[in-house]
């Protein structure tokens, strides 16, 4: 993709900053962030001082009408990521503001692509492979998967009901269904923390399974996405080959030189959740999901086994980030 106006609601979390980074070498990228007064913000700071001076930060509040709809109009792409991190205690209050981040932030997304003289190409909608049921018989898929009805699937049908609800008639519209995506930051700085006082093992049984893409390959299928203009509706973005709990850590501790990693058995998480305010089910549930409809329309990962993501990631990482010293 190049020369292109691309617009990153929420852009200023891990997985915004890094597609803003690659995207504005050869486009102009404009985000829509909450932060953009808050000089000590540190998504802020990073922009700010970045040598792009093709990523912009537009101010919005992530449900109303205002002069970050300009932003649309004109725009190639537009890619949200909008939306309360689940990394919480479900709480009413918490549960509410999860629903409340997502739709609202889609509704007005949407309500500026129908407003637009000239709409993007492609509206490209931040979704979750939670959506699917707990898994431990098969892999789900786009086709065949199968979704109950717990906290975080009603969260992600809603999410997806008010996006491809949204009536953008000169737009299309994918919603990627992002794995547990792994990089340099994001998700990876907890277990980091958890090898460098040997807690690196499985947690619970450590049979569940884990669905994962390597954060390069969510920028790619974004651009895969984008040049295909036939694609639409949703696509599970995650790689072809998910492991289990147990595999995934002990594939970390490898890489990292770790060799011990005491586990953490289900009765302990559920005594720790409350006290670092989350949830056991971002653990023990069990996401097995393959990327069916990616397979099938040519799309390759460049980082399809754990191994070789994990090498690539720790290779970019100072060690002192996963030894004591």
């Amino acid at each position: 993709m190049k020369n292109a106006k691309i617009i990153i609601a929420g852009g200023t979390g891990y997985i915004g900053r890094y597609l803003a980074t690659l995207f504005a070498a050869e486009n102009q990228v404009i985000i829509l962030t909450r932060n953009v007064n808050e000089a000590d913000n540190n998504a802020f700071e990073k922009f700010h001082n970045a040598s792009h001076a093709s990523i912009k930060l537009v101010q919005w509040n992530a449900k109303d009408e205002g002069d970050w709809e300009k932003e649309i109009d004109g725009s190639d792409l537009v890619i949200n990521l909008a939306g309360k991190s689940v990394n919480c205690r479900y709480t009413a209050r918490n549960k509410q503001e999860i629903f409340d981040s997502r739709t609202n932030a889609t509704t007005a997304i949407g309500k500026a692509i129908a407003k637009a003289v000239v709409p993007p190409k492609l509206w490209i909608n931040a979704a979750s492979t939670t959506i699917y049921r707990h898994a431990t018989d098969k892999p789900q898929d786009e086709i065949s998967g199968e979704m109950h009805n717990d906290f975080s699937v009603q969260v992600c049908k809603l999410w997806e009901k008010t996006f491809f609800e949204s009536r953008t008639p000169f737009t299309s519209k994918v919603a990627l269904r992002l794995a547990i995506t792994l990089g340099t930051g994001g998700v990876m700085i907890p277990y980091f923390n958890l090898l460098k006082f040997g807690l690196g093992g499985r947690q619970g049984s450590g049979k569940q399974m884990y669905s994962w893409v390597h954060i390069h390959d969510v920028y790619r299928s974004i651009n895969f996405m984008y040049e295909n203009s036939e694609l639409d509706g949703v696509f599970n973005v995650c790689s072809p080959n998910p492991v289990t709990n147990t595999a995934f850590m002990q594939t970390l501790r490898k890489i990292t030189g770790h060799k011990i990693g005491l586990p953490a058995f289900e009765w302990m998480l559920k005594l720790g959740a409350p006290i670092i305010g989350t949830e056991t089910e971002l653990v023990l549930k069990s996401r097995w999901v393959v990327p069916r409809k990616l397979a099938e329309a040519g799309f390759t990962f460049k980082y399809p086994r754990l191994e070789e993501a994990f090498a690539n990631i720790i290779a970019a990482v100072p060690r002192r980030k996963y030894h004591l010293f």
